[in-house]
């Protein structure tokens, strides 16, 4: 009998498993990432397909824990002077964002779909509550939760989790039955709670994993971890917050703890496994019988409430400063509903707010918003990437001066120290409008060109510059630019960054005045100070320095004219695997 209890308890474990493992990787070859597989996953091992499970709302429900885990983390990289610092764009670019797109979306289903001004109040304020499971992910993946867009992100997404508590309140004061204190006792019931989540974190968090750490065990770590944040959320949840916005305070009280980084890694394990499943969830939750009974109203809606969302989400970011990719790129990734649209929906269907339909037809149109949300910012990216705004740079028109500089990256930022300390006139062109929008914060004027079209070299003074220098890190696109400038302005100097030794041997061949490895003489004084460091005398260093410094040259100039095998005699040490050199026999073992 216990086996059997086992057997039934693994199954569905098994079954999610596998429907992960293999649709996943899937998705993430055909570059349509890792969410969309999971929800493909979960809808084809729900009730709608296989019917494998038959109560996605509990698993979704539990698997919410994922969310939980993901804002604890969150809250770790955030302390609590960072995230007052944040106020103005949790309370101003998020309000704004929130009321503009609940104005036109409401608009929108009472004009376009015939809903009654409560209805589409109700569709609105679900829509409007973007996921932050989906955006959390997204900004993980691609690195940007710490950068301005991500923190911008992030405000807005703190904003919409303490939304859902005046939303409730507005859910019961719209019931037919609802009491007229209802909504402000919910509002003293959430401060209250938020009030006793701050006073533990500021004064008994430290204080309790200080004393877990002298068990000196590693797992009594971990439970105390995992009894913070899964406190922490069922705390808020009882008092009409989310778990969500709880497990990130916690964080942030914790985020100046020394025990920040043994938490984090502790967590982590849990917080990619319960992430995955409530992807899983999401999918299962999908019902297709809906789809195919009401389907032209579902496009419709889904097309519309995106669309809207998407307006106004770009409207604001325009207002508060943000560029026209960099709005654009928020409009992707907040155009869709949230987990918390579910609540919301429960709440008013169960309140009488709106029917059984209406709660089904929401809540399809918010899971099928999450389900094109990777498609949506996929598209996004490649037509963004490939076509960057322009605004606010300068292209290069009639330039003048000794120098031209093509490329300002790391490695041309440091070439033009020097001549701009010799008061040399220098004319900048680069083809990343971003770095170009970042060099003016900084006082350099660089224009925007591409340094391999002949035209742009004209403009950017080629002809009369006595000196060219290419900096840019693509080899292909160093070597073509130097091919133009040797044949039409052979009068400058040509200075070029090379990639590696074999770029360095195309660039002498084709007749370039000086050329440098990118990396090599860092590399020299890496291993200078490493020598330093393991007591050998300066003048020891300085003498093995030069020596392998003419030995590099003068293998170089053999390969120029033997191929790359040549000159190996001219090197100390043979290019074979480590150990380079045999380890000298101490005395003791001779």
């Amino acid at each position: 009998m216990a086996t059997e209890g086992l057997g039934a308890t693994i199954g569905p474990v098994i079954v999610l498993m596998g429907a992960a493992v293999v649709a996943v990787p899937l998705f993430r070859l055909l570059g349509l990432g890792s969410v969309l597989g999971y929800f493909t996953a979960g809808m084809i091992v729900g009730p709608s397909i296989l019917g494998l499970f038959s109560d996605p709302a509990a698993i979704l429900h539990f698997s919410e824990l994922g969310v939980v885990m993901f804002l604890f983390v969150v809250g770790l990289e955030l302390r609590p002077q960072k995230l007052w610092a944040m106020r103005s764009q949790i309370f101003g670019l998020g309000l704004a964002q929130v009321a503009a797109a609940i104005v036109l979306l409401s608009t929108a289903g009472i004009i376009v779909f015939r809903l009654a001004p409560t209805h589409g109040f109700i569709a609105a304020a679900g829509f409007v509550l973007s996921s932050t499971a989906v955006i959390m992910s997204t900004l993980q993946e691609r690195g940007e939760i710490a950068s301005a867009e991500g923190q911008k992100s992030v405000s807005i997404l703190l904003f919409e989790d303490l939304l859902i508590v005046p939303l409730l309140a507005v859910v019961a004061l719209l019931a037919p039955q609802s009491g007229e204190g209802s909504g402000l006792g919910a509002l003293t019931l959430a401060l209250a709670g938020l009030a006793l989540l701050l006073i533990v974190g500021r004064w008994l968090l430290d204080p309790f994993f200080a004393l877990l750490a002298r068990a000196r065990a590693r797992e009594v770590l971990t439970a105390g971890a995992l009894l913070v944040v899964l406190g922490a959320a069922m705390l808020m949840e009882a008092v009409g917050l989310s778990m969500a916005m709880g497990a990130f305070l916690a964080g942030v009280m914790l985020s100046g703890s020394s025990y920040r980084h043994q938490i984090e890694s502790d967590i982590e394990p849990f917080r990619g496994l319960l992430m995955g499943l409530f992807f899983l969830a999401v999918g299962m939750s999908l019902d297709l019988a809906v789809v195919l009974a009401e389907w032209p109203l579902l496009l419709a809606m889904l097309i519309v409430y995106v669309l809207v969302k998407a307006v106004a989400i770009y409207a604001i970011a325009r207002i508060f400063g943000s560029t026209n990719t960099a709005a654009l790129h928020r409009a992707a990734m907040f155009a869709q509903g949230g987990e918390f649209a579910f609540v919301l929906y429960s709440a008013a269907a169960g309140s009488g707010v709106i029917d059984a339909r209406q709660n089904a037809i929401f809540t399809t149109v918010v899971i099928l918003s999450m389900a094109i949300t990777p498609l949506v910012q996929m598209t996004a990216d490649r037509r963004l990437r490939s076509e960057k705004s322009l605004e606010g740079v300068d292209h290069a028109r009639e330039l003048r001066g000794q120098a031209l500089v093509i490329g300002f990256g790391r490695f041309g930022q440091i070439a033009l120290q020097l001549l701009l300390a010799r008061d040399v006139e220098v004319s900048v062109i680069d083809s990343d409008p971003d770095r170009i929008r970042e060099a003016e914060k900084w006082g350099f004027k660089v224009f925007f060109g591409d340094g391999t079209r002949l035209d742009i070299l004209r403009h950017s003074g080629a002809e009369e510059a006595e000196v060219i220098m290419i900096c840019v890190d693509d080899p292909k696109t160093a070597s073509k630019i130097v091919e133009l400038v040797r044949h039409e302005f052979p009068q400058a100097k040509l200075l070029v960054r090379s990639y590696d030794r074999g770029h360095s041997m195309q660039l002498i061949h084709a007749g370039v005045d000086f050329e440098i490895r990118e990396t090599v003489e860092s590399a020299y004084r890496m291993g200078e100070e490493g020598l330093r460091a393991l007591g050998c005398s300066d003048a020891a260093i300085s003498e093995t320095a030069s020596d392998i410094r003419r030995r590099d040259r003068d293998r170089l100039t053999e390969q120029v004219q033997g191929g790359m095998m040549a000159g190996l005699d001219k090197m100390l040490v043979n290019p074979v695997p480590e150990p380079l050199t045999q380890r000298k026999r101490t005395a003791n073992e001779a």
